[in-house]
Order: C-alpha cells, then sequence, then structure tokens
C-alpha cells in the first residue's frame, strides 16, 4: 500500500456510482425513438434487450420487469405458490417484502457465517408440510451452495427461485447464475454493476413461465381483448432498455475495472486479525459487485470503522443492518435471536466504496484510515 498523502479531499466517496455509456453513445441510441414515438409496451429495444441478455446470461428464457422487486413479486406469484417460504434474513428488504406481498409467510433460516449465504443445513429443520419454495440469496455476489439447496428442495419437492440481484454476469465451475434452481431474479438498479437505469429480469428454463410472466407485468392482457389473469404493471420502459443496451456493450471493461480495486483491497486488508473478508471459492467468476469486509472486536467495532471513514468525508455502508427479521414493521411476526448468525454479522459487516470509475489512490487511503489506530 503506498505512503502517499490522503487524496479524498472535500468531495464525497460514496459506497457506489453508477456507470453510464458515453452520452454521444446513449444520445444516438434514443434518437430512434423520437421516429418512432414507441416509448414503452415491450418495443424494440425491449425485444432487442431481452434477446442480449437471454445470450449473456446463458438462459433459455428472460423476462424483463421495470424493477428486481416486482420481478421478484411476479415470479412468485407465476409459480402459484401457497404455505410458506424459507429464505434469509440477511438481504435487502425486497427479498421478504415481495414473500410477504404474495401472501406467502416467509420463514427465516439462519447464514453461514464465511459467505454469509443461507445455510443448507438450516433448511431442512424449517421445513413443514406448509412449505413449498426455497428463496436463497447469492449475498454480494457469493453463490449460495447451490448443489446442496436444491438436493433437499427435490427431495422435499420444493420450488427454488434464487434472489440474484447481487450476480449479474456471474458463473460457478461455468454454470451461470442464471441456470440454478427454478427461476432467478437479476436487478438492474441504477447502483447495480449492469443497469439499466431502473429494472430487472427473471431467468428461467421452462419456457411455459413466460406467458405468465409476462401477463402478470402487463395487467393480465393477453391481446387486445383477453385478460386472462389479475397483473399490474412492471413493464420496462424503451429508455431503460436503450441504457440496458449501451452498459451491456461496455460490461466487460466494467467488471475489469471493478477487479483491480476489489484486489488492491484485499491486499490492503488481508492479514490483519479482526477483519475478515469474504472467501475467494474455486471456480467462482465474480463480478465485483460489492467490497464486503467484517470487522471483529479484537480489531475495532464496526460502528468504529465507519465514523473514522464519515470523518474523511468517506461513505460506507452498514449493508445489511438490521436484518430483516429485526425490521420494525416485523416486530410482531419474527425474532431476530432465531438467526444469531445473521445477526452477528449484520453488526459486523461494512462494504467499502466500490465503482468502476474510483481511484485506486482512493482506495489505497480508504485502507489506511480504517488500519489507522
Amino acid at each position: 500500500m503506498k505512503e502517499d498523502m490522503p487524496v479524498t479531499g472535500k468531495a464525497p466517496v460514496l459506497v457506489t456510482r453508477s456507470s453510464m455509456p458515453p452520452f454521444e453513445e446513449y444520445s444516438e441510441l434514443i434518437k430512434e425513438l423520437w421516429e418512432s414515438r414507441w416509448l414503452t409496451n415491450m418495443g424494440d429495444f425491449h425485444q432487442r434487450l431481452e434477446h442480449e441478455l437471454k445470450a449473456y446470461l446463458d438462459t433459455p428464457g428472460l423476462t424483463l420487469f421495470m424493477n428486481g422487486h416486482m420481478a421478484l413479486e411476479c415470479v412468485l406469484r407465476a409459480f402459484g405458490l401457497s404455505g410458506e417460504v424459507i429464505t434469509t434474513p440477511f438481504s435487502f428488504a425486497s427479498t421478504t417484502h415481495a414473500i410477504v406481498q404474495n401472501g406467502l409467510t416467509p420463514v427465516f433460516a439462519d447464514i453461514r457465517p464465511d459467505d454469509y449465504t443461507l445455510d443448507p443445513e438450516k433448511i431442512e429443520e424449517k421445513i413443514t408440510e406448509k412449505t413449498t419454495a426455497i428463496v436463497p440469496v447469492h449475498v454480494y455476489g457469493n453463490i449460495c451452495k447451490v448443489k446442496e439447496i436444491e438436493e433437499i428442495a427435490g427431495r422435499h419437492g420444493l420450488k427454488v427461485i434464487y434472489d440474484a440481484a447481487h450476480a449479474f454476469g456471474e458463473a460457478l465451475n461455468g454454470e451461470s447464475a442464471a441456470s440454478f434452481g427454478d427461476a432467478s431474479m437479476f436487478s438492474f438498479h441504477a447502483t447495480k454493476v449492469f443497469h439499466t437505469i431502473e429494472g430487472g429480469a427473471v431467468a428461467f428454463k421452462d419456457r411455459t413461465l413466460e406467458h405468465a410472466l409476462n401477463g402478470l407485468k402487463n395487467f393480465g392482457i393477453m391481446d387486445e381483448e383477453t385478460v386472462e389473469l389479475v397483473g399490474g404493471n412492471g413493464k420496462m420502459n424503451e429508455f431503460q432498455a436503450a441504457m440496458g443496451l449501451c452498459n451491456l456493450r461496455h460490461i466487460a471493461q466494467e467488471m475489469e475495472k471493478r477487479k483491480k480495486l476489489y484486489l488492491r483491497y484485499r491486499e490492503n486488508l488481508s492479514g490483519h486479525p479482526g477483519i475478515v473478508l469474504c472467501p475467494e471459492p474455486e471456480g467462482l467468476r465474480r463480478n465485483y459487485s460489492y467490497m464486503p469486509v467484517a470487522f471483529k472486536d479484537s480489531f475495532k467495532n464496526r460502528d468504529q470503522v465507519m465514523a473514522q471513514l464519515l470523518e474523511e468525508n468517506i461513505h460506507p455502508r452498514k449493508y445489511f443492518y438490521p436484518c430483516i427479521n429485526a425490521y420494525w414493521c416485523y416486530r410482531d411476526r419474527f425474532s431476530p435471536e432465531d438467526t444469531p448468525i445473521a445477526g452477528k454479522v449484520s453488526r459486523e459487516i461494512l462494504t467499502l466504496p466500490l465503482y468502476a470509475d474510483l481511484a485506486l489512490e482512493t482506495v489505497d487511503e480508504i485502507c489506511r484510515i480504517i488500519l489507522r489506530k
């Protein structure tokens, strides 16, 4: 780590910053919209982006949505689930809210202490005669123990729907993250490694799912005279799709830039007692979306580290804190004491700034502040 002068100055360093294509590239593409005036309702850009994402994610089926949350809500509904759904409390609010919004009961299982994903060993004990599905999360792009989870699901006849919001473009042992389970939801929010400003998608193998998903995101309307389902409005518009088409052209460079920053963080912070980094599993192709670091009290507690960074106008994030089963809105339904590992991790974890145009010198400065006594 270079011992140069601080580089942060007064300008804030945020936890993330949206990547954007060259202005001319995007503006040239959307010129077509001033000619066609087709701004939404699955126009040309929408169809092109679906086609290109199917190829990029190596999935036979994919449906676009206005955001990832709507995508998750709709895929849960498309499977006609009922009763209980086993999931993780260590995730963004959307994961559980989508389950609840479908009239289903979330059942929280604890997480693995090293990669923070749903622990297969804790799933089995949560299964009852009311269980119909498992919704695991690839937290920070750490791919779940998919083989073990899907073996459990197979024995009990359960659907597996992955929240893959953090796993765009990732693969494990050559298999795309979009290929696991019965379906996977991806988020294309502006803060993600690939984005469409707002947006999301469901990837799936069973092509019969496409009919239901397309209906659910368009008020259940199947043609000019047929309303087959009770659906909502989850369509991605053409400006979003155009942003996605442009960003997809640059995704390899985006990930490569992030990789250099991610590796510099690991180089600077590895080997310090009380600082814990996620393991690097063999065969995992990362997208380098996040830089999570756990701080044990033997080093400094998480809140002390955050306070030091904020003093220097550097803004990390307590991502995820609190756990979902400790949310105020669920205070009478769930107990965070049921998932002690998730609770402990939520009090230790901090995601550090990571985005494509962040300077390596800034990463070094952030690490110096963290390591300062």
